[in-house]
């Protein structure tokens, strides 16, 4: 049965034992039999860092109607290229994941589904989508979302490699098997763990630390369920999605309030990781690490400072290297537009803490 309990800075964590046999019997198996094309060996000098220009979204304007920043992702880059920690040679531009590849989670219901601008409107939450012809909205926003969800599949394995690894997008997690919501059209964080399960030796067991402020219902619904998967999710549990079906999945379910500030956060994320840490020992970190915690964030209503950002990541990296497990991050959700600039100045600070470096130091 699930044990809830007040930690001591008030947000309600309820944590379900992840023993055999309690969960279904289910284990993510050694499937797809379907070799991916977004894995590949990057050349001597590039850096696990996973970015390319495809990423950043265009609806001929259209994009100004909703509040994300919708060149988050080029901006992120421009801010890590002017400190000079990477250019376009250094990092590591993803292929485009194809319909065979997006086949192996998604329904083929669900991907017919979006070559209707309307179902693509709802996901994206932009209403004048829907009167956009397709081929539009196929090139202006779901090819962007494409390259990003093969930017997360190819972080997976260099992660793996590295011991690190960063994509400057994806993070898609209200997407699942057979629904795309919340600006989350594919399910990148679960094609991700599925590649490394079928296809890395190194990898049978894999733990998610959704960090985002909303709830992660998409890759709930679809791995809740396997004994070889842990999920952490520590999320506003008075916003969108209350996904209640996909909350049964959560491994170790941390809730907080609104308006929650720095210490209660950072405290709750320190205390809940280490737990999960100390009961499952998984060969891959999926760390998606959404700055819609960020104060002033309309959606996610949280009151974490930049600083308090900073120090969160930190703190995931750190917990991550003295368990020697490797971690791979997505960006995920972040509504502000000076949310790029926080990344990156995140992204800077592991690297002048030593967390992540430019040479491959693979933990395993």
């Amino acid at each position: 049965m699930r044990s809830s309990f007040k930690s001591s800075f008030g947000s309600q964590s309820t944590h379900r034992p992840h023993k055999m046999g309690y969960f279904s019997s289910r284990i993510l198996p050694s499937e797809p039999s379907h070799f991916t094309k977004l894995y590949f060996d990057i050349a001597p000098g590039q850096l696990p860092i996973v970015y390319r220009d495809e990423y950043n979204v265009h609806f001929l304007g259209l994009e100004k109607l909703h509040p994300f920043d919708a060149a988050k992702w080029g901006h992120i880059f421009q801010y890590l290229k002017e400190a000079g920690v990477i250019d376009e040679t250094a990092v590591v531009k993803p292929n485009e994941a194809s319909d065979e590849d997006l086949s192996v989670v998604h329904t083929r219901q669900y991907l017919d589904s979006l070559k209707w601008s309307w179902n693509v409107a709802a996901i994206a939450e932009i209403p004048p989508l829907a009167v956009v012809p397709n081929f539009l909205v196929q090139s202006s926003y779901l090819r962007p979302m494409r390259f990003q969800t093969g930017g997360s599949v190819l972080a997976g394995k260099l992660a793996v490699e590295w011991g690190w690894a960063v994509n400057l997008g994806g993070g898609f997690h209200h997407c699942s098997a057979g629904r795309g919501q919340g600006f989350c059209p594919y399910a990148d964080i679960t094609l991700l763990v599925r590649c490394l399960l079928a296809h890395s030796p190194a990898v049978k067991r894999a733990m998610i630390v959704d960090l985002d402020a909303h709830q992660g219902n998409g890759h709930e619904l679809d791995l809740g369920s396997c004994r070889n998967v842990y999920i952490l999710d520590v999320y506003n549990s008075g916003i969108f999605p209350q996904d209640f079906k996909a909350k049964a999945g959560i491994s170790r379910n941390v809730e907080l309030r609104h308006y929650t500030q720095d210490d209660e956060y950072l405290n709750a994320v320190e205390e809940n990781l280490e737990a999960a840490l100390q009961e499952f020992h998984p060969d891959i970190l999926v760390y998606n690490a959404g700055t819609d915690i960020l104060e002033g964030d309309s959606l996610g209503l949280l009151s974490v400072s930049a600083e308090g950002i900073i120090r969160r990541d930190e703190l995931v990296f750190t917990k991550a290297r003295d368990h020697r497990v490797p971690i791979v991050m997505l960006t995920s959700g972040g509504y502000q537009k000076r949310t790029a600039r926080i990344i990156a100045d995140s992204i800077l600070n592991l690297f002048n803490k030593g967390l992540i470096s430019r040479t491959n130091r693979n933990v395993r």
